[in-house]
């Protein structure tokens, strides 16, 4: 991985899109500094297209499309894209993505057993909010388990035939074969007519992530980048971010905010 700093002059001018998870890579200690939202609000006064893709529940994507200065929310690991037009709500979903009543308590029980074979694991607190997925808390709220622990959870939902992500807080896990990426693709294309698949186009869009379930993302574009704090889920990643930041979470964030918007201004 090379510095973000090392991003050439050009490649930064090309950015119109930053994608962008949000725990642990714009948030610090669970919360949203002014250094993250000062950035969103920088790139879009540049006029450079802001999408976070999280794990996040839809509940929360509501209110991110609505409040903040993005153009588009990606949540649930890829179910769903939300996002305003003529100030109303618009949802974009996966065509892979079940009907959520389908797979509900099917992901209940394998949950209940995940619970079960890794003591400590428990419900994220907003699973309440959650239409497709289910998320496992093993680092968000005490007790605190490790790297280890999430991936026994990540294994028990595999058994049975799910995807599973460890993200730096959760796992999430789902039926339906989609991810961010796939998303991702889908929309950028929906809404603006950006392939992916196209080198040139591919190159206008930015990915910043920190862990494991932003893999999907560190592939797909050229353009990839992680927070300092990705380092603990370098050896468990095969698709390794091109770029990295010298400092961690929110800070990071800033930073490769500053980065682009260097070459941006006139």
């Amino acid at each position: 991985m090379t510095p973000i700093t090392d991003m050439p002059a050009g490649d930064r001018a090309a950015i119109r899109f930053v994608l962008c998870d949000i725990d642990d890579t714009m948030t610090c200690g669970g919360r949203l500094p002014a250094e993250s939202y000062g950035a969103l609000w920088a790139l879009h006064d540049h006029n450079v297209l802001v999408i976070p893709v999280t794990g996040r529940p839809a509940g929360w994507c509501d209110l991110i499309c609505r409040q903040w200065p993005v153009a588009a929310v990606i949540g649930e690991n890829g179910a769903f894209a939300y996002y305003l037009e003529d100030g109303h709500r618009k949802t974009l979903l996966h065509p892979n993505a079940p009907e959520p009543e389908a797979i509900r308590e099917r992901l209940a029980s394998i949950a209940r057993e995940a619970y079960r074979r890794v003591p400590g694991s428990r419900p994220a607190k907003d699973q309440f909010a959650r239409i497709f997925d289910v998320a496992v808390d093993f680092c968000e709220e005490p007790p605190h388990l490790d790297l280890d622990a999430a991936e026994r959870i990540r294994e028990v939902f595999e058994e049975h035939g799910a995807h599973a992500k460890v993200s730096s807080i959760h796992v999430n896990a789902w039926f339906g074969d989609y991810d961010k990426r796939s998303m991702a693709a889908a929309l950028l294309e929906d809404r603006y007519g950006l392939r992916i698949d196209r080198p040139a186009e591919n190159a206008t869009a930015l990915f910043c992530g920190d862990s494991p379930n932003d893999e999907p993302m560190f592939e797909a574009f050229v353009n990839s980048a992680a927070v300092a704090n990705i380092g603990p889920f370098l050896p468990r990643l095969q698709h390794l971010p091109r770029y990295v930041t010298a400092a961690e979470r929110s800070a990071g964030f800033a930073e490769v905010v500053s980065v682009v918007l260097d070459r941006l201004d006139p």
